[in-house]
């Protein structure tokens, strides 16, 4: 645990969720039903990716390494929201340790960075692979990709540990109600009666620069890749790299779009947005391109397509194989 000062100035050593405010009973139960199941397809499908990349080995390849790092982190990231904020809609548990708070905060921010280097790992594998197709293999070796997912991870961190640490400074005169369904730093921060701007300028900077570095980087991989595309002999060769690229397009826009959103409500929503709307659009964001990942790469993947309906076959066939001995 964290040292809390004893005073109603330092921050308090309990927190309160409110949840989704504005709904009535039948919106509350709607809505955390859409949660739950949402969730629940997130770790089935995500899970599925996972278990078909591991046992195929011809999966076993730089693409499907970075998809499995997407899986993951939309697993976890899922997981640490998620069952608080059902915990706050079925049992009416708002009340959150501010340990457990800042734990939270440090997660959620961080897994959010996580994703966002993930993808432009994913277009830099793009890039190889239609650009450079020769030296694919040799440049992104295990060794590589390693380090990758290594930098990716420190970023995060580093990046992302001052948010608690700063948040801890803050002064709370005795306030503990955070008007959010889970420990959003700026939902956090709202709720400090002393100054905020050194909080708020740092979550503005960190937003910026990581979005902004990660998605030039994606645009300037993304436009040398269609410059090679145009530059393809036949029209099947050209088809074939755009359907390549097409499953990480549609990742990017489910992931970006309501991260976006969730980043202009707070800072320049001011009263034009409604607490219930900006709130409910950064679950969607904890959910919904988590939910669409897999669907999009199951869909737009045919390795994944034929392993999983080889799975499901390979496995209903030995059903009933037992069924009919017994």
């Amino acid at each position: 645990m964290l040292p809390i000062p004893n005073n109603s100035h330092y921050m308090p050593p309990t927190f309160v969720l409110i949840g989704i405010p504005g709904l009535n009973d039948g919106t509350v139960l709607s809505t955390s039903i859409v949660f739950c199941f949402l969730y629940i397809l997130v770790i089935l499908g995500n899970g599925a990716i996972l278990y078909v990349i591991k046992v195929e080995r011809t999966l076993h390849t730089p693409m499907f390494f970075f998809l499995s790092m997407l899986a993951i982190n939309d697993i976890v990231f899922s997981t640490s929201t998620v069952p608080k904020t059902l915990g706050i809609f079925w049992l009416n548990d708002g009340l959150i340790d501010a340990t457990s708070c800042l734990i939270q905060m440090f997660f959620v921010h961080g897994l959010s960075v996580v994703e966002s280097g993930i993808l432009a790992s994913m277009a830099y594998d793009r890039l190889m692979a239609i650009c450079y197709p020769l030296r694919y293999h040799s440049v992104l070796t295990a060794s590589l990709l390693k380090k990758i997912a290594f930098a990716i991870l420190i970023r995060a961190t580093v990046l992302n540990m001052p948010f608690p640490l700063l948040v801890v400074q803050l002064q709370y005169c005795g306030n503990n109600i955070v008007e959010h369904s889970y420990c959003d730093h700026m939902a956090v921060v709202n709720v400090a009666c002393s100054d905020k701007r050194i909080d708020s300028l740092y979550g503005l900077v960190l937003s910026v620069s990581v979005c902004g570095f990660d998605l030039s980087f994606i645009g300037l991989s993304y436009s040398m890749i269609l410059r090679s595309i145009f530059k393809m002999p036949t029209k099947d060769a050209r088809q074939k790299a755009i359907g390549t690229c097409g499953s990480h397009i549609c990742v990017i826009i489910s992931a970006y779009l309501p991260a976006l959103f969730t980043f202009v409500a707070y800072r320049f929503g001011g009263t034009t947005i409604p607490p219930n709307v900006h709130i409910f659009v950064a679950n969607i964001y904890n959910l919904v391109p988590a939910f669409l990942n897999p669907i999009i790469y199951g869909v737009r993947t045919k390795q994944i397509q034929q392993h999983v309906l080889h799975i499901l076959t390979y496995n209903v066939k030995k059903l009933f194989g037992h069924l009919a001995k017994e």
